[in-house]
């Protein structure tokens, strides 16, 4: 039965999903209509969202920059920065805003009641009582500031986070590609444009177009709360009531997405996006073709379209992600292949990279020979199970491991939601489920949806995007050209405006609000020891079996865990080939296709990966694993093993053109995650030459290995490459396999002793050959490198040698990293920066301290920002308040809450790194202890000038400012 409620609502449906462990209940407000959705879990982790519907209808970005602005301050709490002061006064497990294509949502979660009562009074007041100051518009937002902000004469530049943000991010293929097919698939919606802004559109946005904006969207009858946890649901309604709702009427307009009008013939286009011009633009073309489907509202046909888009797309061995993968026409597929189903109208794309615009009809035709021969021939029983079977896992999956499991099921439910459909029913998709298998049964369904989805549909657009090398260089000239007739345009007393502005803008950023407005939570409600998996060991054979009891839904988890061998360098360079090749060829006499097939059949999908931590106590010794991780439902576990213990038995190294085929489509994708990760790879390449692993890092999974790879793919053109290549895996599988050995499971307690005994009957026999243990030399000196990649803005980074976990020091370090970006590094790198992000990290496993930004639009400046950060530390006069705020951010990511069988995996690799429950229990204890006067002084210790190394991503305009830099030029 169904919890009790406010008064103030109205319960419309209970429902209970048993396979998630939750009751759903749907709730109206009776005065306003806004929607409450509370999902009643025994978790203590409790999880709070509220969407509002937001339909823009021009790419000027003004949903994406009121929902940074929003959080600026609000009624209740006029202060400057909320939503960052808040982070750092609480012990949330997930903290965030997200601008989506429709629907604009602020969620949290905390696993500690006050905590989340605190942050649900701030968002509540955040969202409906914004202060929508114009400073905080021009900070988050846009605007226009001279070079030198007191200096007129100086040139004038655009400024604003959001500005930076969205450079960086249209910086990405990707979205470039989405933006453009979305562009044309949705002529006249709002998924035409784009909702998180278009660099050159979004200083055309007025703060008046903001505030209308503002108050048309963000109304309580516009809104979706959605509440996930044990917190009763009246507690919720209640602060909905009395902190916002009994404030407003209903409103007497609908905000809603509108059907789209449907094309009656294919849509052919070309566009063109920017690579820099000393590239070769030879076979740097993306074909891509996309389709409008059905409602995301109608669940049958989200599922109906699921089971398509996976009887085409799952593996390799399916119809048309093989013909991506094989044919001559490009070199791997397209990052824009799937069916999305997150907007109003469904939509399935498929393409490939690599290619030429005159391959585009040569392309659509093999495309549509697969549909066809789909639609007239239907496929085997064997791959309709196997697609059905992916469902299903994917349907009892318990996730959490990115987002809280929680946030992942409202996320779940948040689209049909928000175009008023049932929520509800995407959250418990069995019957639907029940529904599809049943239908699947009958004769030509598979050929009718084919046919009906796709073949026979005319809104279809065929896209072209062709490289040029000139258009980064017509974007910069016209931007300038912008500003400088904005600046001849300005009379004196406007130019001292925008240096009024600038002045207004710094002197906001640098006042002490008044923090004790704002709730807070206190290291006294930190709980006393952190929640961790704990596992049981058996023996199997002469290796160990760690079995950690977990509720999986009816899921089974298991790893084989092997010790990396000794490597020479040139076997060494590709392990990062090998752990991609190994589940993804043939295994005895069965070709890669067939195994894929096998591989969807019966389990949700096979892994391998290399693993290098530090040790504890020396980074240059090194942990090193190779690890085969896959899942399936327990009652597939034994063919799970089966497969497992084949791939370490039998794989096929003689595959060569499936080998090259993965080589080019991973070069792909580690190419485009430069402006998505650019923070990451800079302090990888900062560090590298501060230990062997962080070295091993950078050269294998770094900036060094991207480049690697580039040459490697190049090279594979030679067959006699390819077999010397396929030789050098067989030697480290050989190693890999005859090395000492070690198992995991993560599983139902019901289903574990069937499990135990399927891998005791498979591998009780394995033992050992002669053992080795990877090593490598020590590293330790400094470098300077700019790397020169394909983006708009800089990703910048500065790293410093430390200690290792067991250090005393380390926890204080830790804690400094917070610290500084509390209390300097946001305000100075992001308000006043404008880069998207900044801040520091201490990594124990390389004992490196690193400074960094992401999406920075400043590149020296910020590299400064870092050392000013330092003398900050050591000058001002610092709270004990401010050290406890750093403190809790480190406990709360510490005791930060996964899935069952994430949580089960993070302490098994935890234990065979050195890091045990007491290790980790100690260093978060050190955490607790920390002082303003252990972080000066492990500054001093450490991070001292000469003992840097930098590293920046940035583009071919940076040569002479990274030049009087001292830094040694890459080009990625």
């Amino acid at each position: 039965m169904p919890s009790n409620a406010h008064p103030a609502f109205e319960l419309l449906r209970s429902h209970t999903i048993e396979s998630l462990g939750i009751q759903v209940e749907e709730y109206r407000h009776s005065k306003t209509g806004a929607q409450h959705i509370h999902l009643a879990a025994d978790n203590q982790e409790n999880v709070f969202l509220v969407a509002l519907r937001t339909v823009p209808m021009d790419s000027t970005g003004v949903a994406h920059i009121l929902e940074h602005t929003a959080l600026c301050g609000s009624e209740k709490f006029p202060v400057r920065d909320p939503f960052f002061m808040m982070i750092r006064r609480s012990l949330n497990t997930f903290m965030n805003a997200f601008t989506s294509s429709d629907w604009t949502a602020y969620p949290f979660a905390s696993q500690n009641k006050k905590d989340f009562n605190n942050l649900l009074d701030v968002y509540l007041d955040a969202v409906f009582f914004s202060r929508l100051d114009p400073l905080d518009f021009a900070q988050e937002g846009h605007r226009v500031e001279f070079a030198q902000a007191d200096d007129p004469n100086s040139e004038l530049v655009y400024k604003g986070v959001v500005y930076n943000e969205m450079k960086g991010a249209m910086s990405s293929v990707p979205s470039q590609l989405w933006q453009v097919i979305c562009k044309y698939l949705f002529p006249t919606t709002t998924y035409h444009f784009n909702s998180g802004g278009e660099p050159d559109v979004i200083p055309s946005l007025s703060y008046e177009q903001l505030q209308r904006f503002y108050r048309t969207h963000y109304h309580p009858s516009n809104a979706i709360f959605m509440t996930f946890g044990d917190i009763p649901v009246v507690e919720h309604q209640t602060k909905f009531e009395e902190q916002v709702l009994t404030r407003f009427k209903k409103l007497d307009y609908q905000v809603s997405v509108g059907d789209e009008q449907r094309y009656h013939a294919p849509v052919r286009v070309q566009e063109y996006y920017p690579l820099d011009d000393d590239e070769d633009l030879t076979s740097k073309t993306h074909l891509v073709m996309g389709w409008l489907l059905g409602k995301s509202t109608d669940l049958d046909a989200v599922l109906q379209a699921q089971l398509l888009n996976n009887l085409l797309l799952d593996n390799s061995a399916s119809p048309l992600q093989k013909l991506l993968e094989t044919t001559e026409l490009g070199s791997a597929p397209s990052p824009m292949c799937g069916l999305d189903d997150s907007q109003k109208e469904l939509s399935f794309l498929c393409g490939i990279e690599g290619s030429e615009a005159e391959h585009a009809e040569a392309f659509e035709q093999a495309v549509l020979a697969v549909i066809t021969d789909i639609a007239e021939n239907g496929v085997s029983d064997e791959q309709l199970q196997a697609s059905l079977h992916q469902l299903e896992l994917a349907q009892r999956e318990i996730g959490g491991d990115s987002y809280p499991y929680g946030l992942q099921l409202i996320l779940s439910g948040l689209t049909s939601a928000t175009h008023r459909g049932d929520a509800i029913a995407l959250l418990d998709v069995e019957p639907a489920l029940q529904k599809l298998r049943t239908a699947a049964g009958e004769p030509n369904f598979v050929q009718n949806l084919a046919k009906t989805l796709l073949l026979d549909n005319p809104h279809r657009v065929h896209l072209t995007m062709v490289p040029d090398g000139s258009i980064s260089q017509h974007k910069v000239a016209a931007e300038q050209q912008r500003l400088a007739e904005l600046k001849s345009g300005l009379s004196e007393e406007q130019k001292q405006s925008v240096v009024a502005l600038a002045q207004q803008l710094k002197q906001r950023q640098e006042q002490a609000d008044d923090e004790s407005v704002l709730p807070k939570v206190t290291v006294a409600d930190v709980p006393a020891n952190m929640h961790r998996a704990v596992g049981e060991e058996y023996k199997v054979g002469d290796s160990a079996l760690s079995v950690y009891h977990a509720g999986t839904n009816g899921l089974a988890y298991q790893q084989v865990v092997m010790d990396l061998p000794q490597l020479d360098d040139e076997l060494l360079a590709v392990l990062p080939i090998y752990t991609l090749c190994l589940t993804e060829l043939g295994l005895g006499d069965q070709d890669y296709l067939a195994i894929q097939q096998r591989q969807a059949q019966v389990t949700g999908g096979l892994n391998a990966f290399s693993s290098m931590r530090g040790d504890i106590d020396n980074a240059q010794n090194l942990t090193s694993f190779v690890t085969v991780s896959g899942k399936a439902l327990a009652r597939n576990q034994q063919q799970l093993t089966e497969l497992m213990d084949q791939t370490l038995t039998s794989v096929r190294f003689d595959e060569h053109a499936r080998m090259k085929e993965l080589i080019s489509q991973v070069r792909a994708r580690r190419e485009m995650s430069v402006t998505g990760s650019g923070h990451a790879l800079a302090m990888s390449a900062a560090a590298s030459g501060l230990s062997s692993g962080a070295n091993i890092n950078h050269r294998l999974s770094g900036l060094a290995g991207i480049k690697s790879l580039k040459a490697l793919d190049k090279s594979l053109a030679e067959p006699a490459a390819l077999a010397a290549l396929a030789d050098k895996l067989s030697r480290i599988h050989k190693a890999v396999t005859n090395n000492q050995r070690r198992y995991f499971l993560a599983a139902d307690a019901e289903h574990t002793v069937e499990c135990i005994a399927n891998i005791e009957q498979r591998w009780g026999q394995y033992s050992a050959g002669i053992s080795s243990h990877f090593s490598a030399p020590p590293v330790s000196t400094n470098s300077l490198q700019a790397w020169i990649a394909n983006t708009q803005v800089n990703f910048c980074a500065k790293a410093y040698p430390t200690v290792t976990m067991n250090h005393p020091d380390s926890p204080v370090l830790t804690v400094l990293s917070g610290f500084l970006r509390n209390g300097y590094l946001h305000r100075t790198i992001r308000e006043q920066g404008g880069a998207y992000g900044g801040g520091a990290s201490q990594d124990s496993n390389s004992a490196s301290f690193r400074f960094y930004s992401y999406r920075d639009p400043r590149l020296s400046e910020t590299l400064a920002d870092f050392d000013r950060a330092i003398d900050w530390l050591h000058s001002a006069t610092h709270s004990d308040q401010s050290v406890e705020e750093a403190i809790l951010g480190v406990v709360a990511s510490l005791d930060k809450p996964s899935s069952p069988a994430g949580e089960a995996k993070q302490a098994f690799h935890a234990q065979l790194a050195g890091r045990s429950q007491s290790v980790r229990e100690l260093f978060r204890q050190r955490v607790l202890e920390v002082t303003a006067g252990d972080m000066q002084r492990v500054a001093e210790t450490y991070l001292q000038a000469d003992k840097a190394s930098t590293a920046v991503i940035t583009h071919n305009g940076s040569s002479e400012e990274t030049a009087k830099l001292g830094l040694e030029s890459f080009v990625l």
